[in-house]
């Protein structure tokens, strides 16, 4: 059954805890034991075409329990929806079944970042989300200046999206050389990714899995 707000499981059997909480970014500085990775979301909206730019931070607080893992959505100003919050268990899951020499306890919260107060859903974050939550628990860095969108199955494989210009855009005006997208959709007849990228002075790369994206944003490999 779908993911509900109401009590937290997915089908899957993954809890989610969701604390509406008012944090801001000053409020998630983590403890020493702690790692911490950020991810930049892309989004696009139907005002306009600029897209919209959120960050996404993940904390793992290292402790022993509970065990098995449970993640938190601590809320900051950013309210996901049913499809987002579905989205985020598949990619947690498939972070935790890929990286079986980790100790899986403890909790892992995620906090949404963004210009202003908003609500997202839609699974076109899962494939990034799905590269932060494994270097969370890997321990590796997330490089700067590379952005991706697309959606995650449980197979790993980055399925398909919409507003892919706006999301280059919004990842460009925040300063990002490299955006990944999903492969086959740099010549979709939709739109022009190319004069885009040149016009942006970005790079824009096709990935088909979770393992090619893992290596071009951390430089280490998941498996």
């Amino acid at each position: 059954m779908p993911l509900s707000a109401a009590h937290g499981i997915t089908s899957t059997g993954l809890r989610i805890v969701l604390l509406w909480t008012s944090l801001l970014l000053a409020d998630f500085r983590p403890a020493a034991a702690e790692s911490v990775v950020e991810i930049p979301v892309l989004a696009a909206i139907q005002a306009n075409d600029r897209g919209v730019f959120e960050i996404l931070l993940l904390r793992w607080d290292h402790l022993p329990s509970p065990s098995p893992m449970v993640l938190q959505w601590q809320g900051g100003n950013v309210r996901p929806g049913q499809s987002n919050l579905s989205s985020m268990a598949l990619a947690f899951q498939y972070a935790l079944d890929h990286t079986p020499q980790v100790d899986h306890a403890g909790t892992v919260s995620a906090i949404g970042i963004a210009y202003a107060s908003t609500g997202t859903d839609g699974p076109s974050a899962g494939a990034v989300m799905t590269v932060g939550f494994a270097a969370l628990l890997k321990g590796d860095r997330i490089q700067r200046g590379i952005a991706m969108t697309g959606t995650i199955t449980k197979d790993g494989i980055i399925g398909p999206v919409g507003g892919i210009p706006d999301k280059i855009r919004a990842a460009a005006r925040e300063g990002y050389r490299t955006i990944l997208i999903p492969e086959g959709q740099r010549y979709d007849p939709r739109w022009n990714i190319n004069r885009l990228a040149w016009d942006l002075n970005v790079e824009v790369k096709e990935v088909s899995t979770i393992e090619e994206a893992y290596h071009l944003m951390t430089g280490s490999t998941l498996d």
